[in-house]
């Protein structure tokens, strides 16, 4: 599995990361034939400059592809919230293959 981490407009700290990576490695979990991962981390600016953080997830496996864009007021709060949406998204799909 490929894991590709990208900041857009800002440079995440290790922590950020590490916390991310770790959270990914859990997605083997719910399929073994995960290709690649990417993770989009944004600043979006919002009226009165309030910025929200918004997280982006895209999964690979063979013919299928699983996006899924969640923002809140901080990074690991999108990011959980977006994971949460893809292995839902992963585990209908098995359902579905299995039926």
């Amino acid at each position: 599995m490929n894991v590709n981490i990208q900041t857009v407009h800002f440079d995440a700290d290790t922590k950020l990361v590490s916390y991310i990576e770790k959270k990914i490695s859990k997605l083997n979990q719910f399929h073994e034939r995960i290709t690649k991962v990417d993770v989009y981390l944004k600043l979006d600016n919002v009226v009165h400059n309030i910025k929200d953080k918004v997280a982006e997830i895209k999964v690979l496996v063979p013919r299928y592809e699983f996006f899924v864009k969640q923002s809140s007021k901080s990074f690991e709060e999108s990011f959980d919230a977006a994971l949460e949406s893809v292995i839902t998204q992963i585990k209908r799909q098995k359902e579905k293959q299995a039926a």
